[in-house]
């Protein structure tokens, strides 16, 4: 039998899935989000591995799903950075920016539970939109849920 918690978490991720998501501008932000965004799942994968809802096979999946996507968001990242900062200095940036979000998320997403990341993580992987991530990442790195936002009622 379904709890209410469960139900809402469901409800959801299935709306999440069939909602279209809205366009959103490219720009080295939307790169920094999806590689932020992929930073903090698999870093909860991580932390979730050893408990009845590890997501790592969808993590992995994720990143399959998404390589082009990761990759591109990645490479602009780094594009913007070197022009900031140079070569070092965008290089010391990334580094930066990655071991920011491990620390970020090493304890734990602050308002998901492993069982919302694994639903999540889930329905992203079979999604092949890339402004889904963009839309996920803006809602998911929040510190807490947004009013009115797809993961709002996990």
């Amino acid at each position: 039998m379904l709890n209410t918690r469960t139900l809402a978490t469901v409800a959801a991720a299935a709306a999440f899935a069939l909602a279209p998501a809205p366009a959103v501008a490219n720009g080295p932000s939307d790169a920094e989000n999806i590689r932020k965004l992929d930073i903090m799942l698999m870093v909860t994968s991580l932390r979730c591995r050893m408990g009845e809802h590890d997501f790592q096979p969808h993590y992995r999946d994720f990143s399959a799903a998404h390589l082009s996507t990761l990759n591109g968001a990645a490479r602009q990242l780094e594009s913007g950075l070197v022009a900031n900062h140079g070569p070092k200095g965008a290089k010391r940036a990334l580094d930066r920016i990655s071991v920011g979000m491990a620390n970020q998320y090493g304890q734990g997403h602050p308002w998901l539970e492993c069982s919302d990341l694994k639903q999540i993580t889930s329905e992203l992987a079979t999604s092949r939109d890339p402004s889904a991530l963009k839309l996920a990442a803006s809602e998911l790195l929040e510190a807490s849920p947004r009013f009115g936002g797809r993961f709002a009622a996990r």
